[in-house]
């Protein structure tokens, strides 16, 4: 075996995150673990990477070998056990060669300094491995959180030793688009190719289905199903299993929502969008997609004044905004609100408590030296908020910080909704959660959809799309290029994107 997990547990406090989870990775294969937010998974990848150490009793095996417990960060290096954690473990005010190298440079035998020639054309050499064109010389914090995601991965690739060891996948290919995913697979199918194995935790049940050649559930800290093989599994008992029941439909009613004075968009010119114009209307979804860098991503945060416009106005109800004047507190003020991709470094403030989150955008309206959350109103929006998206633990006080993902993009939804805006503006607001999770935020986003909020919705991910648009635009070049109507699937969004007769399977394998 590649990798051998056995009966690791892991107690924090009085919560068992972990118990007695066993698994095996074969040579060669793509292994999925998955479960819900909060099931053990990255708890797991932190025990084989030595961030936290398993409760006594268990034991992990690479090729073979056993490692000892807690885990020695380099000693796993040295066996083979690479991990790219979900959140990628990168130092933004450094480049992109430097966080590539890090640990790998090479020096002069005599002067001990660092051939920068020979590091920019190794990491120049993975990155082009990968599909991305980044330059080595780019500072980190200047990039997209694809491209982001992109270096984290082939800082793990470069490490691959042919037939050995195991690279772990832990949520770092939720920001990838469907091109460079499908690139993604075709570099591991090479790497496996060689027996050196992959361990993959997503959420992406479409990754599992069409990727993995074996998967591990994990539910509430126990393996539910350990080493299974995914041929002929379905999404649907997937997600059974994950859940331990089967989930309610995620679709939107045909009736919509109710009619109004539609949010009119003119003129909208970016760094990538050029003089675009559209209407939303009110209770309508509309989603926003297209290739990396078609513009389609810029457009929420340039209508919420949180990226600078050339030109362009947004009319909410009796409200005009000079897109090229506005600012945030302008924006929000006149019901324009945004959810933005990266939830804990554009959304969240994660030291302080999920109240506080929640009336965040109320702050500055509040009397000199009261707090917010203090108010008998206040606290009823925050549990009114709390129990519509089922944030869980339901605890106001708790720190963002210490919920899962899920729960904090829960929190961070929460946080916009609870002001009823009249424009509601999202960029990936499903990405890296699991599926409970997503039900949550796709039913949230219907419902304000239903009481009269239009919504823009950006996002690279197709099913997502799918279950949450009535329509879709889809982006080439930085203008609108193409309308897909009457609830678009995830196949025609596909072939919309890249103009051929729709998607191929991820990882395509004979039977």
């Amino acid at each position: 075996m590649r990798l051998q997990i056995e009966n690791v547990s892991k107690t924090f406090g009085r919560n068992r995150a972990l118990r007695d989870v066993s698994l095996n990775v074969r040579p060669g294969e793509i292994h999925a673990l998955v479960g819900q937010n909060g099931s053990g998974k990255s708890t797991l990848a932190k025990i084989l990477t030595g961030f936290h150490p398993a409760d006594p009793g268990g034991r992990v095996a690479v090729d073979g070998a056993d490692l000892a417990l807690p885990v020695r960060p380099l000693e796993a290096r040295e066996r083979g056990l690479a991990v790219v954690h979900q959140s990628l473990g990168l130092v933004d005010d450094y480049t992109v060669v430097e966080n590539l190298r890090v640990g790998r440079f090479r020096a002069d035998r005599w002067t001990r300094r660092i051939r920068w020639a020979e590091e920019r054309d190794a990491a120049a050499e993975v990155l082009d491995r990968l599909g991305c064109a980044v330059s080595p010389d780019a500072q980190v914090r200047s990039l997209s959180e694809e491209d982001r995601a992109s270096v984290a991965i082939a800082r793990a690739l470069q490490d691959a030793r042919s037939g050995e060891g195991v690279i772990i996948f832990d949520e770092s290919t939720r920001s990838l688009n469907r091109e460079t995913l499908e690139h993604f697979y075709e570099i591991l199918d090479g790497v496996v190719a060689t027996g050196t194995s992959v361990l993959l935790i997503t959420h992406r049940l479409e990754e599992v289905i069409e990727a993995a050649d074996r998967v591990t559930v994990l539910r509430d800290g126990v393996a539910v199903e350990a080493d299974r093989l995914t041929a002929g599994l379905s999404e649907a008992e997937l997600v059974h299993t994950l859940l331990g029941k089967a989930l309610e439909t995620l679709e939107r009613p045909v009736s919509g929502g109710p009619d109004g004075v539609p949010v009119v968009i003119e003129d909208v010119t970016g760094r990538l969008v050029q003089s675009v114009t559209l209407e939303v209307r009110a209770g309508e979804v509309v989603g926003l997609t297209g290739l990396p860098d078609s513009g389609y991503e810029e457009i929420p945060y340039l209508l919420a004044g949180a990226s600078s416009a050339g030109s362009g106005t947004v009319r909410v109800a009796d409200t005009t905004l000079d897109v090229s004047r506005v600012g945030p507190m302008e924006a929000i003020a006149a019901g324009v609100v945004l959810v933005p991709e990266s939830r804990d470094r554009q959304g969240l403030a994660f030291d302080q408590s999920i109240a506080e989150n929640v009336v965040l955008p109320r702050t500055p309206t509040c009397r000199r030296g009261i707090r917010p959350v203090a108010r008998t109103p206040e606290r009823a929006t925050v549990d009114r908020w709390v129990a519509a998206l089922d944030v869980r633990p339901p605890i106001p006080s708790l720190a963002v910080g210490k919920l899962s993902g899920g729960n904090q993009q829960k929190v961070l939804l929460a946080k916009w909704l609870s002001t009823d805006p009249q424009l509601l503006l999202l960029h990936e607001p499903t990405q890296a959660v699991d599926v409970g999770a997503r039900r949550a935020i796709i039913a949230a986003i219907h419902d304000a959809a239903d009481r009269g909020c239009a919504v823009l919705v950006a996002g690279g991910d197709e099913n997502e799309l799918a279950l949450l648009c009535d329509r879709v635009l889809v982006f080439r070049d930085g203008q609108v290029a193409e309308q897909l109507t009457d609830r678009p699937n995830a196949d025609s969004i596909v072939a919309a994107i890249h103009t051929s007769a729709g998607r191929k399977k991820l990882r395509p394998r004979s039977a």
